[in-house]
């Protein structure tokens, strides 16, 4: 509404009627923090441009509170606040536009305001409204005369006190999204610890050079030590006789950059041990920077459990050992006195010591020539060699073998040994074997292995001893069993044997 002695012009945002309830705008007011902007460098400089402009010896940022107008910042006046009811701006900021009242003792609203009357005897004021985000008005930049102004500010002008006045309300939001982020970020932390703290286990972060920065409530609860911060620190919590491989297991993985894990046992707050694994990976965080994020997980249970179920096999395997032997002498004894039997109940001992060797490889912890295949060979041809001369070679990969294919390998090249020394390179003196193992062989996935025989001195086998029992036992063991293949070529040479096999049937 227009009044006498006043003027108004097109301001900025309009306040919103469902903020300009009094305890809604209030509330909106105190989560800005305005009292942290009193003096603030800032809107010091926009209320002291805003005189300039304006030609006014008096200019002011103002916020509206329940009782009282406060003074962020003020140019010509001394006073930090005046009563609300004497407040020009608390009319100001309720308008859809800026204010300019041209001669305050001729408008009825400011004629008897003290602050006409009285000192700063104000009679020119132009106020822009400060409105906040949602609408709510908080209060006005003002500029201020002693002496009336019949025509009011300049277009220039105006639009100057607009601007500085959308200036002064984005340097107060933003200290507004400024604690609101803070809050968020706080409220984000406590929860995020809140989370790690409830992990059933140690959570932990450190710096690329091992230095712990971060580790969750289960460390002290646990151990009852205090939060490590350094490597070291971590001693007095694990047992001394799995402290150095632990310890130069995780210094290798901080040389390395390479994932951590090692189980070891921590010692509890009632001095009791209990197994532990412990798991790091370092992670990127930006340029040349790296973190580690690492746990310890409980796993006595599973550790214990693993003890006992190694135990048990080997005394199962301690066990199925001695059935060999038994029946070994057995087969011994019952063929004793009796020579019609002789060379069978040799052959059969020759096939039970074979399996015995295969045994070996599928025993929990006595795993002969680190489980391979090249190593099963060799063991399996051992017996043929003398000290004077070496009748055999064994030569390739050292390609793991699993516990289902080592009975089948092991009768599959027993039996090509024996044919050997039946009949082939090792019935004579002159005689050699040479095995090749191949891997990813035949083009593709396979595993291969050349027997050859250099037996020229040593004769040639008949047509009816090349297609006997042992031919059919070996075709089984390995078409039937792994799944290979078998070729056999006879030579005024020797005899070369082909075999591939799977590598999934050779692992398994």
């Amino acid at each position: 509404m227009y009044r006498k002695g006043s003027i108004l012009w097109p301001g900025g945002k309009a306040p919103s009627d469902a903020h300009c309830d009094e305890d809604k705008r209030l509330a909106i007011l105190a989560a800005h923090g305005v009292d942290a902007l009193v003096d603030d460098p800032e809107l010091q400089e926009l209320v002291e441009l805003a005189a300039k402009i304006c030609a006014a010896p008096m200019a002011l940022v103002t916020m509206v509170e329940e009782g009282r107008q406060l003074f962020l910042t003020r140019a010509g006046i001394d006073a930090r606040e005046t009563p609300r009811s004497t407040s020009f701006c608390a009319h100001a900021m309720l308008g859809s536009e800026a204010m300019e009242v041209c001669d305050a003792r001729e408008d009825e609203r400011f004629a008897d305001n003290a602050l006409v009357t009285g000192p700063p005897y104000i009679s020119f004021y132009a106020g822009h409204p400060l409105i906040s985000a949602e609408g709510a008005p908080l209060g006005a930049l003002c500029v201020i005369d002693t002496v009336p102004r019949t025509a009011g500010l300049t277009g220039f002008q105006q639009e100057s006190l607009g601007v500085l006045a959308r200036a002064v309300m984005r340097r107060i939001s933003q200290r507004r999204l400024g604690e609101t982020a803070q809050e968020a970020v706080a409220v984000r932390d406590d929860y995020l610890q809140r989370m790690i703290d409830s992990v059933p286990g140690i959570a932990w972060s450190a710096d690329a050079s091992g230095k712990f920065d971060q580790i969750n409530a289960q460390w002290e609860d646990l151990t009852g030590l205090p939060k490590p911060t350094t490597v070291e620190d971590w001693r007095a919590a694990i047992h001394p006789d799995d402290w150095d491989k632990a310890l130069a297991a995780f210094e290798a993985s901080l040389e390395s950059g390479q994932p951590y894990e090692y189980e070891w046992r921590l010692k509890l707050s009632d001095g009791d041990y209990r197994w532990m694994l412990s798991r790091a990976v370092r992670i990127p965080m930006g340029k040349d920077a790296n973190r580690w994020f690492g746990t310890v997980i409980d796993v006595d249970r599973q550790h214990r459990l693993s003890e006992s179920r190694d135990l048990l096999a080997n005394e199962l395997s301690h066990r199925i050992k001695n059935i060999f032997a038994v029946v070994s002498g057995l087969v011994a004894i019952r063929s004793r006195g009796k020579p019609e039997v002789a060379d069978f109940a040799a052959e059969l001992n020759q096939t039970i010591r074979a399996l015995g060797a295969a045994h070996d490889y599928v025993r929990p912890g006595h795993g002969k020539g680190g489980g391979t295949l090249s190593g099963l060979l060799a063991d399996l041809l051992a017996p043929y060699g003398t000290a004077e001369q070496e009748r055999f070679s064994v030569s390739g990969p050292g390609i793991k073998i699993g516990a289902r294919a080592a009975t089948p390998l092991a009768l599959i090249f027993h039996e090509l040994a024996t044919n050997s020394a039946k009949y082939g390179a090792l019935s004579c003196a002159e005689g050699h074997v040479t095995v090749t193992v191949e891997d990813d062989c035949a083009g593709g996935d396979d595993v291969c292995v050349n027997w050859e025989e250099s037996a020229r001195s040593c004769g040639i086998p008949d047509e009816s001893e090349r297609e006997g029992f042992g031919s059919r036992l070996l075709r089984m063991a390995v078409e039937g069993q792994l799944g290979g293949t078998f070729e056999r070529t006879f030579s005024e040479e020797g005899l070369e044997v082909r075999i591939v096999f799977p590598r999934s049937a050779v692992e398994s």
